[in-house]
């Protein structure tokens, strides 16, 4: 038995953030049910990553929906409404991600669904919260990213500000509205009383940057000053950052520039005997750094820098880390099964339980594909018949 065998979730959600959160609770044994409007769906099925498809739908949406059933309902027809209703009454979890005011209006709101399932812990993600004066911008990762302050962390001082090139924001957020579910069901556990949890995509991508807003909010302010040469991360000094080498690339993270400079044979590092100097006149010594690495390959500074405990690595391309026997040995992927035979590879659950991998092949379904189903699982039919609704 996976840990939430016998769970049942429904995800109104749609895009990445709660969609993911909804996966890895399918992941780790809860049954997922995509409530999903007829026809169109999830409007993550259109939205496309190097316009690469499957069956019909995105290789994004068949990436974190896998492993889920759909049921099709159209949330402002009063018959469907009733009917999903009555799933919500036997849902252990619910997830929406509607903007704010919507789910109100449509009847499922948390102070609704809980006077008829007072178990039920409710999850929602929105962009920016349910109030303030960015609470109806559009909840979409790149947007969140650059309200956050984030981009001004990324690349080089003489560079403008750059994006995350993955979704964080919304990935975050969707890890952290797990976090939540799972302890409002431990609560549930003792008390037998369901719970909200709320996060947005803005609060997670805030207390991803929880270390260098803390030294901005206790440094008088000062505003995150790149490197001007291989920077890595703003407030780190040398040598911090990843550098060329004659064949390829090299990651140095925190350590003497000293001994650095005596394992490399790069007597200028010398001069920088001061520790305080390895931040205050970094693009100095990452300088000096980066001429000399070119001079060797990469194979030829691990093999000084590996042996004398100096935090370093290669910069693999996903090309050399899907052949490398350590990428190999996580076993990390997995085939996933579409609709239409086709197979889709894609990573695992990256969680461990009792030393167990956790992988499914089922893909992700159809709109509505257990919409019939279902309804005669949970009796939606007699009750159709009966309300004559």
């Amino acid at each position: 038995m996976k840990p939430l065998d016998g769970l049942n979730v429904l995800d109104f959600s749609q895009f990445l953030a709660g969609p993911s959160a909804a996966l890895r609770l399918a992941d780790m044994g809860a049954r997922v049910i995509k409530i999903e409007r007829p026809k169109t769906g999830d409007l993550g099925r259109q939205l496309y990553i190097s316009n690469l498809a499957l069956d019909g739908d995105s290789t994004l949406f068949h990436s974190i929906n896998r492993n889920k059933q759909s049921f099709a309902a159209d949330l402002k027809n009063e018959r469907d409404r009733q009917l999903v209703r009555e799933l919500v009454a036997h849902a252990d979890v619910m997830i929406q991600n509607f903007r704010p005011g919507v789910i109100e209006r449509l009847g499922f709101d948390y102070e609704s669904v809980c006077q008829d399932n007072p178990r039920l812990v409710y999850g929602e993600v929105t962009g920016y919260g349910k109030t303030g004066p960015w609470r109806d911008k559009p909840g979409q990762d790149l947007l969140a990213q650059a309200l956050s302050g984030l981009p001004w962390l990324n690349g080089n001082a003489d560079q403008p500000p750059l994006p995350f090139g993955l979704s964080v924001a919304d990935l975050l957020a969707g890890a952290h509205l797990v976090q939540g579910i799972l302890a409002c069901l431990v609560r549930r556990g003792v008390t037998g009383r369901g719970g909200r949890v709320e996060v947005s995509l803005m609060e997670s991508i805030l207390d991803a940057q929880f270390e260098l807003l803390t030294t901005f909010l206790n440094d008088g302010g000062k505003p995150p000053a790149r490197s001007a040469v291989n920077n890595g991360n703003a407030y780190l000094g040398a040598p911090y950052g990843l550098y060329q080498t004659a064949d390829g690339f090299l990651a140095l993270a925190m350590g003497s520039v000293i001994r650095l400079g005596q394992l490399l044979g790069c007597s200028q590092l010398a001069a920088y005997a001061d520790p305080k100097s390895w931040f205050e006149r970094r693009d100095e010594i990452k300088s000096i750094l980066a001429k000399h690495l070119k001079t060797h390959g990469t194979d030829h500074w691990l093999g000084i820098l590996e042996p004398a405990d100096v935090w370093c690595s290669d910069v693999f391309t996903w090309s050399r880390l899907v052949e490398h026997e350590a990428f190999k040995t996580l076993d990390m992927l997995q085939e996933v099964t579409c609709r239409d035979g086709s197979i889709l590879r894609t990573t695992r659950c990256p969680i461990r339980i009792d030393g167990e991998i956790y992988k499914n092949g089922n893909g992700a379904p159809r709109v509505g594909q257990h919409t019939d189903d279902i309804s005669e699982e949970f009796g939606l039919c007699a009750i159709h018949e009966t309300k004559g609704i």
